[in-house]
């Protein structure tokens, strides 16, 4: 999605006039929502400066400019492009514009600067980085640059940076993405002209920044599929912005924890879609290449045992078996055994572990006296069942008990819903959790549709799977899972009635449900997909979620007997109903939140209770309209600024 798209001539125009920012902030609004004056502003100073490098008249004025393009799948924006011919092949000059006027080089973390940001010095991507991060993602996810072989030419531009001569922003520390994407600064206006230049020599009248506009976008990578390669040593994922720092910092950690003898204890805070998966196993591979004692921490086991499924053949199973384990496997470990304990997430730790939950004081304790570093990855609103203890409180209380030096980071919205963090915001509004400013604007890109019929809902999943075996079936646990039919698929436990639907849960012989050929026709729970990703998810909403007098409530009478997840309830409710009547509300809410979240490209559901079907279907129709008028709006825009 592209908010301003023009000639060079029509940019250059826009500036000379002064129109330019007006231009930019009445589509981004449209686009995008609101923006900070502080944006403004960077628009104001650095469109200026980009009118001076390309106010040159070998630059061809039918060259495309493009500002502030948000990359598919991810809920990053490019500050500006210019598209062009070079006689041979297309090619798309990607400029990142920074306002930065001080670097600090930062030993022992790639790619990794500091420079003032929010009123302090801040550990941010180097911005050559960034720029091919950022480069490396649309050739990733767009299907005409892949096709089309358009050419990407990254590079950044700190037009207020007065370099000096051993200066830290091109230390040859930073050689190897200095090399992929050069840096100009303050004085390299001819330089940045030259760089243009090189690869746009003919105009293409806004053809080719067409071509990456409507570029139909393909799946996005799936970790469970990558999960051998990232392995064997290969850079399956590319981690931007925050995730790059927070990826660096933790290699840091580890190293300082090892020779220094002093425990470092890393809290990652992030919702669905943030790459906190993506993280864990590649900090997995990367201490594992260091030669340091380290595994890969989850509480449930339905990720573990897709990994262990898809590796096999592949390595050992001594070695998997050392990298994966249970959260459960540290109650009689000595102080410091382990050089590092991924723990992804880490919101799903308990108190006590074993099969009857009497073994071992606290799981997050475990982890931190175990090891020498731990790294919680966390997201609280995922916290499902009443024996989820694991929250950043509890992991700091516990840091300072052992005298552990912490680390904090928080990511945003990245790979999944499409990156879009307004779906998910919209979700978290719909869904009651809390309010946000995404009333009725989702994402125009995320598919959301809501089923009256089970069947239907089913049918389509089904066609959606026979892509490539990722679509499936999940719902709320409102039905009973009876020890005696685990195994049978022909024995259906979820059955609705009125439309003469039924379906199994997953079955208890197999750990690998997600990936199962044939599991698409049998319904995974919150325990089977916590963690996991799929392309598309149904999912079946049961009774303990219904709409009654404008509000969407819970009711945790209507989970099946067979749920663990809020075993002990009734215990509560007789020491304190208030509050127990509050945390089984969130669990619930919490459970279909993270179901909901499951698709990368979409989220079907289907109500039992028709009340919320109706109120679903109005929710959509509230967001629909909403498009419809920003559109209209939009077009408005577009005319007036001169968009062809």
């Amino acid at each position: 999605m592209i908010v301003y798209e023009a000639s060079k001539q029509e940019f250059l125009n826009h500036v000379d006039q002064d129109e330019l920012v007006t231009h930019i902030l009445d589509v981004f609004e449209q686009k995008l929502g609101h923006t900070s004056e502080s944006e403004i502003r960077s628009w104001d100073n650095s469109m200026l400066h980009m009118y001076r490098v390309l106010n040159d008249e070998e630059i061809p004025n039918d060259a495309g400019v493009a500002i502030e393009y948000k990359i598919p799948y991810t809920s990053k924006r490019v500050d500006f492009l210019l598209s062009g011919y070079d006689g041979e092949n297309d090619h798309v000059v990607i400029v990142e514009l920074k306002q930065w006027s001080e670097v600090e080089k930062v030993e022992g973390k790639e790619a990794i600067v500091k420079t003032a940001l929010n009123r302090g010095l801040r550990e941010v991507a180097h911005p050559s980085y960034q720029a091919w991060s950022y480069s490396a993602l649309i050739e990733d996810y767009n299907e005409n640059v892949q096709e089309q072989s358009i050419k990407l030419q990254p590079c950044a531009y700190l037009h207020n940076y007065r370099r000096t001569k051993h200066d830290a922003l091109t230390d040859e520390y930073y050689d190897y993405y200095l090399n992929l994407a050069p840096v100009y600064t303050k004085g390299d206006v001819a330089k940045l002209r030259g760089f243009i230049k090189k690869h746009i020599k003919y105009g293409d009248q806004k053809e080719v920044l067409y071509q990456i506009e409507q570029g139909r976008i393909r799946p996005s990578k799936s970790l469970q599929d990558s999960l051998t390669s990232m392995l064997q040593g290969n850079d399956e994922f590319i981690m931007i912005d925050d995730q790059k720092v927070f990826y660096e910092t933790a290699l840091e950690l580890a190293e300082r924890a090892v020779q220094t003898d002093t425990k470092q204890v890393m809290i990652v805070e992030g919702g669905p879609g943030t790459g906190k998966s993506v993280m864990a196993i590649n900090l997995l591979v990367a201490m594992s290449n260091k030669s340091l004692t380290c595994q890969y921490v989850t509480k449930n086991s339905a990720p573990r045992n897709v990994y262990s499924t898809k590796l096999k053949g592949d390595f050992k199973k001594t070695r998997i078996d050392n990298l994966f384990k249970g959260s459960g496997s540290y109650t009689d470990t000595e102080e410091n055994e382990l050089d590092v304990l991924i723990v992804d997430e880490a919101h799903r730790l308990n108190e006590k572990s074993g099969m009857f939950q009497n073994l071992g004081e606290n799981q997050v304790k475990e982890v931190i006296h175990t090891s020498k570093l731990s790294v919680f990855f966390i997201d609280e609103n995922q916290r499902v069942t009443l024996k989820d203890v694991g929250n950043i409180e509890m992991i700091k209380g516990f840091a300072e008990e052992y005298g552990a030096e912490l680390t904090y980071g928080e990511l945003a919205s990245q790979f999944r819903c499409d990156g879009s963090d307004g779906y998910i915001a919209w979700l978290d509004d719909v869904l009651q959790i809390r309010e946000t400013a995404n009333v009725n604007d989702m994402s125009i890109d995320y598919d959301f549709r809501v089923f009256s019929d089970p069947h239907e809902m089913k049918q389509e999943l089904m066609q959606k799977n026979k892509l490539n075996n990722k679509s499936r079936i999940v719902a709320g646990y409102c039905w009973d899972w009876p020890k005696d039919q685990r195994n049978k698929t022909d024995y259906h436990d979820i059955e609705i009635e009125e439309h003469d639907f039924s379906i199994s849960w997953n079955l208890g012989n197999t750990d690998t449900w997600a990936i199962d050929e044939e599991s698409i026709h049998e319904a995974g729970c919150i325990h089977t997909s916590q963690g996991l990703e799929f392309d598309y998810v149904g999912v079946i909403i049961g009774d303990d979620l219904r709409y009654e007098n404008g509000e969407v409530v819970t009711d945790h009478t209507k989970r099946a007997k067979s749920d663990q997840s809020l075993r002990g309830i009734k215990k509560r409710l007789k020491e304190d109903p208030e509050e127990a009547q509050k945390l089984a509300d969130r669990i619930i809410r919490n459970t279909y939140r993270t179901l909901m979240t499951r698709g990368q490209k979409g989220c079907f559901v289907y109500c039992t209770d028709k009340e919320l079907e109706h109120y679903l279907r109005e929710r959509l129709k509230r967001e629909k309209e909403y498009n419809e008028m920003i559109n209209e709006e939009l077009k408005v825009a577009e005319k007036r600024i001169g968009y062809k």
